[in-house]
């Protein structure tokens, strides 16, 4: 049974905003980007648990795409099969950036 995967738009806000940067440095740069981000949703559809835990009390982890240096962050909520997507930030930025978001 697949997991339910939810993009806060925030999420959704950080892939559109670096796809547009990746473009104006490549055109078609940010499609391909755009595509890695989708692979990993639909990873984590399949099994959301794979990585590691990365907070003491809640359940956040993190998946990077294969070509990006960018940090899928997601909260696993497993009562509900349910993923939420909270942000998606350059793997380099402090953590700060995506913790006031979970």
């Amino acid at each position: 049974m697949n997991w339910e995967v939810v993009a806060r738009p925030q999420a959704e806000n950080d892939v559109v905003e670096t796809a547009d940067w990746y473009d104006s440095q490549r055109p078609g740069l940010g499609a391909e980007f755009t595509e890695e981000v989708l692979a990993v949703f639909d990873a984590l559809e399949m099994n959301p648990l794979l990585n590691c835990r990365q907070h003491p009390t809640r359940n956040i982890r993190w998946r990077y795409p294969k070509r990006f240096p960018y940090r899928v962050i997601y909260e696993v909520v497993a009562e509900d099969r349910l993923v939420i997507i909270a942000a998606v930030v350059h793997a380099a930025r402090h953590d700060r950036v995506w913790r006031s978001r979970v």
